[in-house]
Parts: structure tokens; C-alpha cells; sequence
């Protein structure tokens, strides 16, 4: 699942492409895509159609359009997506061929570019939601979906102070913590081995015995490897995670720890570990990063 660092890659592409645009109209070609649209897809369509879309905005692994509200003093709405597994949103010229699985279809009024949201799994989904006070950033909003999603590690708005005391009341492990939305948004499986790689952590330390330098060491190593990420596209281990052109990333080859499993660690030469972990896997070094007496899975 594309994670923060690929969900910004594809906000930076639609900020680009699709700000001070007016859509035209919106078609939906299947209707799961916007199964959380809950008065329907013609509702969907009719409250996108003559919209004018603004800067987009990203929280987490969630990103959105916000739509010119009517009133200035309307809160206005925006439109929500989540990428899911397989979710692509491609801009291109609007006389292409359809993709095999193309769900969404959006047209502007200049004739320019079209925006598409195909998506072969079906797990992803776009919305039109109402934009509610933002919880962690004051006098900022954010789409009232996910009004409860924690701030993300690049975000001004996120409080390292409030994370550090969260991790000590957790009584977790830190990986478990750092997949928790509600305390962190926008790491996932891949980051959050990368980060702990870094930190010289074990995935199941346990988050109440951990100091702040070491939660500051973990917050350091997620912003530097997600900033690592970003410089050169993300993350593409296949073709279902492409940028707005269509463009895979290439921080697969930079990897460290996930997905090397028995390969040597390129830090102390120790092979790679996999562990289970929550119907999924961790990777640590077992030298760099030792398991603790008290483990936490």
C-alpha cells in the first residue's frame, strides 16, 4: 500500500496539474470506487461538476482537493482519495485510450488534461466531503473522514512531545505504535522498518520503556528516510504505484532493511531477519538491532 512518501509524490503531481482547473464533469465507471460516497455516484458526479479545484492537501496516506466553496464563509468541501492498494490517479490528455481499469473520470472546462483514478484491486475510493476544523493545526481543515488521523511526521502541526508521551502510556511495541493512525500518520509497513533500521531499534521494543532521545531518534529516522524516499519518487515494487505521469519511484533500491531478508546488513554485514508480524513481515538486523528481554508483539 503506498505510503506517505508516494501519496505526496502523487499530491505534488496533481498540485501541478489540476490547481485553478474547473471540472466539467465527472464520470464514475464503477461504483465501489466511490462506495464511501454514501449518497451514491450520481450525488458524487452532480457535486464535483462546474467545481473549482485548489491547492491539493495531504494528511497521512490520505490526500484531497479542496473545492471553491460558493460563500466565503462556508467551510466548503473537498474531494477525498485514498490510493488503497492499487489506486493510480493519472493525468493525461483526455483522447488517450481507457485504461482496463479505469473507475473514475474527471473532465475540465479548458479541454486541457483529464484526471483518472484507476484501480485495479478496488480497495481505494474517492469521496466529496464536508471540510471540518482541523483538530491538530489551528485555523486549518481537513475533510471530517478523517478528522481523527493523527498529524504526519512532515506536517508542522505534528507534536513530538504529544507522541512521546502517547508511546509511553501505549504499553506496545514501537512498530505497532508507529502503524497506529491515531498516533502517527503516514507510516506504514515499509517506512516503519526503514525508520527503526536506522534508529538501531528492534520493531518490539516496548514503547513505555523507551526515552525520549530514543523516540526522537525514531521520529529523526522516519522524516530523513521518507524525505529520502520523496527525492527520487517513492517506493515501486510493481506497477500498481505510479505517480500522476505514470512514473514509477525508485527508493526500492535504496531499501535497508525491508524486503532483505538474508542479505547482508550493509551496516555490520549480519543477514537481514524476517519476522511475522500482524499477518505481514518485519525485517531488523539482529546485531544493529537486538531483540529486548521483554518483547512486545
Amino acid at each position: 500500500m503506498p505510503e506517505l512518501p508516494e501519496v505526496e509524490v502523487v499530491r505534488r503531481g496533481l498540485d501541478r496539474w489540476t490547481t485553478g482547473r474547473t471540472i466539467a464533469a465527472a464520470e464514475v465507471l464503477h461504483p465501489r470506487s466511490v462506495r464511501r460516497h454514501e449518497a451514491g455516484p450520481a450525488d458524487f458526479a452532480g457535486r464535483l461538476a462546474g467545481r473549482t479545484v485548489l491547492s491539493p492537501r495531504r494528511r497521512g496516506k490520505y490526500m484531497w482537493l479542496p473545492l471553491r466553496a460558493d460563500a466565503e464563509d462556508e467551510p466548503g468541501e473537498a474531494l477525498l482519495a485514498h490510493l488503497g492498494m492499487s489506486g493510480q490517479l493519472l493525468v493525461g490528455k483526455p483522447d488517450r485510450e481507457r485504461e482496463k481499469h479505469l473507475r473514475v473520470r474527471m473532465v475540465f472546462d479548458d479541454d486541457g488534461h483529464d484526471l483518472r483514478f484507476v484501480d485495479q484491486r478496488t480497495f481505494g475510493h474517492l469521496m466529496v466531503a464536508d471540510l471540518v476544523p482541523d483538530a491538530f493545526a489551528a485555523g486549518a481543515l481537513v475533510p471530517e473522514p478523517i478528522v481523527h488521523i493523527a498529524a504526519d511526521p512532515l506536517e508542522d502541526a505534528f507534536d513530538a512531545d504529544a507522541f512521546y508521551g502517547a508511546l509511553r502510556r501505549r504499553k506496545t511495541g514501537i512498530k505497532r505504535a508507529l502503524l497506529d493512525q491515531s498516533l502517527i500518520s503516514g507510516v506504514g509497513n515499509i517506512y516503519a522498518d526503514e525508520a527503526l533500521w536506522r534508529a538501531r531499534l528492534h520493531w518490539a521494543r516496548p514503547t513505555e520503556t523507551m526515552t525520549r532521545a530514543e523516540a526522537v531518534r525514531v521520529l529523526e529516522a522516519a522524516r530523513e528516510v521518507m524525505g529520502a524516499a520523496l527525492a527520487v519518487g517513492g517506493t515501486s515494487f510493481d506497477s500498481l504505484y505510479v505517480d500522476v505521469d505514470g512514473e514509477s519511484g525508485y527508493f526500492e533500491r535504496s531499501l535497508e532493511a525491508y524486503g532483505r531478508r538474508d542479505e547482508p546488513c550493509r551496516r555490520c554485514g549480519t543477514p537481514i531477519r524476517r519476522d511475522e508480524f500482524m499477518n505481514r513481515s518485519s525485517y531488523s538486523c539482529p546485531v544493529c538491532q537486538p531483540k529486548p528481554r521483554r518483547a512486545r508483539y
